[in-house]
């Protein structure tokens, strides 16, 4: 199976409208639509839905190499607001590829570029257990 594939079962991803563009080794690209759904009572983007997509990018990249890696500790800062009614994209790159315990940045951003949010993530592969 492969991981476009394999993602496509991330069920919370997909209720949330989290979408994959772009797959290589050590890295992804996904992308959500901000809807009314998504806001909080600000109406921002909730700071949940942020950490959805960028979760979502850090999987991907995380277990690219095939070998079922999951999360271990994620910290996501905040930088700017995001508004309703627009694309928001999370970029991320494995920064250490690590037999067991890899490290990803994640950064998101709005349509133009602008950045809105940077998530680091320490992965932990499991042994022995790859992704089919």
């Amino acid at each position: 199976m492969n991981l476009r594939e394999y993602f496509k079962q991330d069920k919370f991803s997909s209720h949330n409208g989290v979408e994959l563009i772009d797959i290589a080794e050590g890295y992804s690209k996904a992308r959500m639509y901000v809807t009314e759904g998504h806001g909080n009572a600000l109406g921002f983007c909730q700071g949940g839905a942020i950490f959805t997509l960028a979760d979502l990018a850090f999987a991907v990249a995380a277990n690219s190499r095939g070998i079922v890696t999951v999360s271990a500790n994620s910290n996501i800062s905040f930088i700017r607001s995001v508004k309703v009614g627009q694309y928001i994209y999370a970029e991320a790159h494995e920064i250490v590829n690590h037999y067991k315990l890899p490290f990803i940045e994640v950064r998101i951003s709005d349509e133009e570029g602008t950045l809105l949010a940077i998530m680091t993530s320490t992965g932990y592969r499991k042994t022995n257990v790859t992704i089919e």
